[in-house]
């Protein structure tokens, strides 16, 4: 008898067993990465490479979702709802924290709602100026300025973007008094710059590129820390007029907040291994981007501190959101 019960409850804890769903490796289905803006600009085509790099590591595919408007919340919202199981992403970037700064309410809690992966790359701001004016440095625009306070135009993808907020702290930097004049979008912004209604405008490289080569626009200097390997001939605006400045466009990954950490840990491990791949990085350096490794923890570090930035900035400048 005590044979028979034994072998039964073996053959019961087996049935349980059996019957119990198994726990599948993760991923077992295609990721969706979310691209808070439309297809064609440098958000989307940077997450398309990025995606692409880290399909091989993860055995799945990664899908990329376009959900464009509001300036990028329509798409960090739908994620910071999503459900928290790494099967929906985000990708951040520098507007991610200016809108966190500059707007008191969101749709989403910036650091409440996200898990943040990693960093995919970063890409140098510019400060760019019409060829007329008489400036070959970032200190002679700082001369210039201090010489005709308030006459100086600058030029911005709207109010509370990253290229308003990057201008706004050069002048608060540098003690200047110049010009805000925002547009809807930036190449308008570019395009006015080029016909001389503007004087300078701080915007990315693939932005003013292909002005520069054809010296519509002159660039005086780029706002990382140190040179960048895009434009290496360009000084740093910190070295050469404005020392301590610092303003880069950047790019990353996110999920919501309450993804396992083992699974945060998977996708940053595959989104760190693709970053070392030199394709990846002859495809960044078009779209005006180069690789930077973080861990998770560097990463949220990164991302609370910009927030806590462009705060500053938009207070002492009084930067209110349109609409």
């Amino acid at each position: 008898m005590s044979l028979l019960r034994s072998a039964c409850v073996a053959l019961s804890v087996f049935g349980l067993a059996a019957g119990a769903p198994a726990q599948t490796a993760y991923p077992a289905k295609p990721v969706r990465l979310v691209v808070p803006y439309p297809p064609g600009a440098s958000n989307d085509v940077l997450s398309r490479i990025t995606a692409q790099a880290m399909i091989p590591g993860l055995g799945q595919q990664i899908v990329v979702d376009n959900r464009a408007g509001a300036g990028g919340m329509i798409g960090a919202e739908h994620v910071a709802r999503a459900d928290a199981d790494g099967y929906t992403i985000l990708n951040v970037q520098s507007s991610f924290t200016t809108n966190a700064a500059v707007r008191p309410k969101l749709p989403y809690d910036s650091q409440k709602d996200f898990a943040y992966i990693g960093m995919m790359a970063l890409g140098p701001m510019l400060l760019v100026v019409h060829p007329s004016l008489p400036a070959k440095s970032a200190g002679d625009v700082v001369r210039l300025a201090k010489a005709r306070p308030g006459q100086l135009n600058y030029g911005s993808s709207g109010n509370g973007g990253i290229n308003h907020m990057s201008t706004e702290l050069f002048a608060r930097m540098a003690k200047i008094n110049i010009v805000h004049v925002p547009y809807k979008g930036i190449s308008p912004a570019v395009t006015d710059l080029i016909a001389g209604n503007t004087q300078l405008i701080i915007t990315s490289l693939p932005s003013a590129m292909g002005q520069l080569k054809a010296g519509r626009l002159k660039a005086l200097g780029v706002g990382g820390a140190k040179r960048s390997t895009l434009a290496p001939e360009l000084p740093t605006i910190s070295e050469s007029g404005v020392p301590g400045y610092v303003a880069e466009l950047w790019w990353g990954l996110a999920a919501p907040a309450k993804t396992p950490p083992a699974i945060l840990d998977r996708l940053s491990a595959e989104l760190n291994k693709s970053l070392r791949s030199s394709d990846v990085k002859e495809r960044y350096a078009r779209e005006g981007g180069e690789p930077v490794i973080m861990t998770r923890a560097e990463f949220t570090e990164f991302v609370r501190q910009e927030i806590e930035r462009w705060r500053k900035v938009a207070r002492e400048a009084n930067i209110q959101p349109e609409g």
